[in-house]
């Protein structure tokens, strides 16, 4: 027999999940709407870009390194970060009720400079730091407390992309590495709570629409291993970069002390307006149509495909709130359209279906959530083998050239700020810092 105060716990547990779905719904609407606007100065005038992203981008990274630092980049590396820190403060420093607000808000106007990033990611962090936000209000102990950050964070997948097997895996797979079972009804029921939530509003869909795209392993198995090398080599690559490149550059600028925010991101959204320039506009946004349209059987190209992995890069560079899930998505789609021609027998969409998949893998490093997310988001629930076994080479062959996956990574260098953020006995740092690390790894 449960108390009254067990009641109370699941009572704000369940409002929470569906709070998720509600504004990861909202978050879509507001997203698109940005990218919209933003085609339309386009549109108006395509030299535009090159005033207004670079002013966007300064504004965008001050205010938020100013008022929420805990937001930059994804904000899945923050949600893992958080599972694993040993304070309230540090904790708050990732998901407080500013980061909320701020990782919406700073997304939004990322989009609304052309930035190549998406809102996936950044509803996972929002996700986790709602349900953290209710577990306040619960008074619930320290371990409850990371688990239901963690099944915010996989509510926070499948109300993005309407794809609620993915939450669970991701859940599993990238969030914890470890799971807990006892705790497998909570992440569930915030799956299903958020996801219900969100579909009340958006309705029932499929992410990318339904591809027609089939295999046969006896015909395509040389096609599998040549996308999924190239994809996990490109992926491997784009996290290599995205780590130890970021460090490099904001640590060769400091020394100078020529490094600040502003201009930094400044000059980096004067590169996003070049690039989007010479593709006619094509790489501003998340990248969700032209990924769409490349699946549904429009051309792909080698240059969209390059142009874009440099747009997500600099916008990754940028100090910007974003993800990286959707124009991952989408460099992968161009990969896959650009290799088509090659393969004449093989479908050109069931191509570009595994060029997401490897690119995807290659980046995340998580290969169940990428193959489960492109099967669902595309409507292919039938073809698992093949997009299984391109995610398993494009891993292996990413982690050649990047040992530690992206998220994790990243997670380590919050794991650092949050630390240096809360104020408070400073003794044993390093050996807590070697402990998270653990953790996370």
């Amino acid at each position: 027999m449960l108390s009254l105060d067990d009641w109370s716990k699941r009572l704000i547990f369940w409002f929470g999940a569906v709070v998720v779905g509600v504004v990861a719904a909202g978050y879509a609407y507001v997203a698109d709407y940005a990218q919209e606007f933003f085609s339309k100065f386009v549109a108006y005038n395509a030299l535009l870009p090159f005033i207004i992203s670079p002013i966007i981008f300064a504004v965008a990274a001050w205010l938020t390194a100013k008022y929420c630092p805990g937001a930059v980049g994804s904000g899945i590396p923050q949600a893992i970060a958080a599972r694993v820190a040993q304070k309230p403060g540090e904790r708050h420093y990732l998901l407080g009720p500013r980061i909320i607000f701020g990782k919406i808000l700073f997304t939004t106007l990322a989009l609304l400079g052309g930035a190549s990033v998406g809102r996936e990611g950044p509803t996972v962090q929002v996700g986790a730091a709602i349900l953290y936000l209710g577990a306040s209000f619960g008074k619930v102990n320290e371990e409850t407390s990371r688990s239901l950050i963690l099944a915010g964070a996989a509510a926070g997948v499948a109300a993005a992309f309407n794809t609620p097997l993915a939450g669970i895996v991701f859940a599993i797979e990238e969030m914890a590495r470890a799971f807990e079972h006892r705790y497998s009804g909570v992440v569930l029921t915030a799956i299903v709570l958020a996801g219900a939530s969100s579909l009340s509003i958006l309705g029932n869909y499929s992410y990318f629409g339904f591809a027609n795209g089939g295999f046969s392993l006896s015909r395509d198995w040389l096609v599998i291993a040549f996308v999924g090398g190239v994809g996990g080599l490109l992926g491997g690559l784009f996290s290599k970069i995205l780590t130890d490149g970021a460090t490099r550059i904001y640590g060769g600028l400091q020394r100078r002390n020529l490094f600040h925010p502003a201009v930094f991101a400044a000059v980096c959204g004067l590169v996003i307006a070049v690039l989007g320039y010479a593709t006619h506009g094509d790489t501003f946004g998340s990248g969700y149509a032209q990924a769409k349209a490349m699946l549904h059987g429009e051309s792909g190209s080698w240059g969209y495909t390059i142009a874009k992995f440099i747009a997500t890069t600099v916008s990754g560079f940028s100090g910007l709130p974003g993800g990286i899930f959707s124009p991952s998505l989408s460099v992968g789609a161009g990969l896959g359209a650009s290799m088509a021609p090659w393969f004449p027998e093989t479908p050109a969409a069931g191509v570009v279906l595994l060029g997401m998949t490897a690119y995807f893998s290659g980046v995340t490093q998580a290969p169940i959530t990428a193959f489960i997310i492109v099967l669902e988001i595309s409507g292919r629930q039938s073809l698992p083998v093949p997009l299984i076994a391109v995610s398993v080479i494009a891993v292996a062959v990413s982690r050649l050239i990047c040992p530690v996956s992206l998220y994790h990574s990243l997670a380590n260098n919050f794991i650092i700020a949050m630390k240096k953020s809360t104020a408070g006995d400073k003794q044993g740092e390093n050996e807590d810092k070697d402990k998270d690390k653990e953790a996370v790894a």
